[in-house]
């Protein structure tokens, strides 16, 4: 959905901030609603049932992580998070626990609205072909684009929406060099190569839950999946 046909919830305590990011989505014509805590954030996704969810980190109550946590158990829901800290472990956890991409303050309207509307453009894909769904298997892995499952040896590891797809993108094109710019535009959406931090941010979260050994870096370059052996 796009438009005024998708919800979005902006959680954030800074009162200035939470009325600019508010107010100008509006006026792109999404519907929104707002929470300044960590507790009012999880009940305010639960009754309005966002489409996409623009998450600051630092919360009073509990932090943005853990309202990340609550809100993908009980409905998977795409999360942008708002980051004061451009730490890359603060980046990794927040990606480890769902969100689908962040935007470090300080940040212009206009890019994030671009990164809600890529997280969206990417959340309604039409669904694969026949084809397309089919098991891919490279070495030790086996990728399920229908069911969305992952396995590694025969045990099954659990990726957010995000790390399944730009995974799955690397298996199709296994023993292939695809630079940041192609991963962000066939993963994320995105038509210029402004955001490479958050492909590798990804890389590093899909190294750790996989192992090291599987995905290689091209310095310079981008990124290949070695293939099977």
């Amino acid at each position: 959905m796009t438009g005024n046909e998708s919800r979005i919830l902006v959680v954030e305590d800074e009162p200035t901030i939470a009325r600019a990011v508010a107010d100008r989505l509006a006026a792109e014509g999404f519907t929104v609603e707002a929470a300044a805590d960590g507790p009012a954030a999880v009940e305010r996704a639960r009754s309005f049932e966002p489409h996409l969810i623009v998450l600051d980190v630092m919360l009073p109550g509990f932090d943005g992580l853990e309202v990340c946590r609550r809100v993908q158990a009980e409905r998977p829901v795409p999360v942008l998070m708002l980051t004061a800290r451009d730490d890359e472990t603060d980046l990794l956890v927040g990606l480890g626990v769902g969100a689908d991409d962040y935007v470090t303050k300080p940040f212009s309207m206009r890019e994030l609205v671009a990164r809600i509307r890529a997280v969206l453009r990417r959340v309604e894909r039409p669904a694969p072909d026949a084809a397309a769904r089919e098991p891919l298997r490279a070495g030790p892995l086996e990728v399920d684009p229908r069911a969305r499952r992952v396995r590694r040896d025969g045990a099954e590891v659990h990726l957010t929406p995000t790390e399944f797809d730009l995974l799955a993108c690397l298996v199709r094109n296994r023993g292939m060099v695809l630079t940041r710019a192609v991963l962000l535009e066939q993963v994320w959406d995105w038509a210029d190569a402004s955001g490479t931090r958050v492909v590798d941010s990804h890389v590093k979260a899909l190294r750790r839950k996989l192992g090291p050994d599987l995905i290689r870096t091209v310095h310079g370059v981008g990124y290949s999946l070695e293939a099977a052996r």
